[in-house]
């Protein structure tokens, strides 16, 4: 059964938090200076790397990684979705545009490589792909079993997830942002491009993981239902993301707007007659 108190301390895990710590401590402090001599130490950006990395070892690390792996796919869900719509966006906040741009400067071969990875189609489609093909049964009994191969799982669905928010809240002049009506538009067509996973997972009369199919129950919930539920905190967790960034967007958008008609309208305003 699924011990509450066991957390992972794999040194392949462990190591490579440490090593990513490491080396944002050393951006953002000792190298800060050689990037950029007038930047101050970015306290905000570092808190956030700190939340980044906790939820990522919280949903990797803790007992909820097991109860996914052996028990729930309800369970599992919930860690799919930290890593994709959670963690990519501490992460990109944990990014200051001086060390972005700092370190893009340096290599035109990194600025192209940028360019096409976090351009709208590339990242939306690379995202969309490896999002619905690791839930794919075979793919996902494959990770379910061999360690490794869950472990890229994890690592692929976190790296892609930060390429698709970067488009919506990236941060550099060499790889900005795009537009808040176009950013409007492209939440909206990859909020649809995940509708008929989570209608597979939701409405399918059948359990599709055979490891949840025959694992013991932690909670009266039959594995059919185990699924559905699955299903359902997929999507609502999707369109929470989508759907509050799309907010975001229009609200931004209008406040540009205004902004853009204010000249006009003092220009107006002065030609009148007194």
């Amino acid at each position: 059964m699924l011990r509450w108190t066991h957390w992972h301390n794999e040194p392949l895990l462990v190591g490579g938090i440490l090593l990513a710590v490491w080396l944002y401590a050393l951006l953002v402090g000792p190298l800060r200076r050689r990037i950029d001599p007038e930047v101050e130490f970015p306290r905000r950006e570092v808190t956030w790397f700190v939340i980044a990395v906790l939820s990522f070892y919280f949903a990797v690390g803790s007992p909820l990684d097991a109860a996914g792996e052996n028990f729930l796919f309800s369970a599992h869900m919930v860690q799919h979705n930290i890593l994709m719509y959670l963690t990519p966006l501490f992460t990109i906040w944990a990014l200051p545009e001086w060390l972005v741009d700092g370190i893009l400067d340096r290599s035109r071969t990194l600025r192209v490589l940028g360019r096409f990875f976090v351009h709208p189609v590339v990242a939306g489609f690379i995202f969309t792909v490896v999002f619905n093909g690791w839930h794919a049964p075979e793919l996902y009994e494959l990770a379910l079993r061999h360690k490794d191969v869950h472990m890229l799982e994890h690592l692929m669905m976190y790296g892609t997830s930060v390429l698709m928010c970067w488009p919506v809240l990236g941060r550099s002049m060499y790889l900005p942002r795009l537009h808040p009506g176009m950013q409007m538009i492209y939440l909206f067509l990859l909020m649809v491009a995940q509708i008929p996973l989570f209608a597979i997972l939701t409405f399918a009369p059948d359990v599709l993981y055979t490891t949840y199919e025959y694992a013991p129950r932690l909670v009266d919930l039959g594995p059919l239902e185990d699924q559905r539920l699955g299903g359902l905190v997929m999507k609502v967790a999707n369109m929470v993301f989508s759907l509050s960034f799309i907010a975001y967007a229009f609200i931004v958008w209008q406040r540009q707007s205004e902004d853009d008609l204010t000249p006009a309208r003092v220009r107006i305003a002065s030609r009148r007659p007194a």
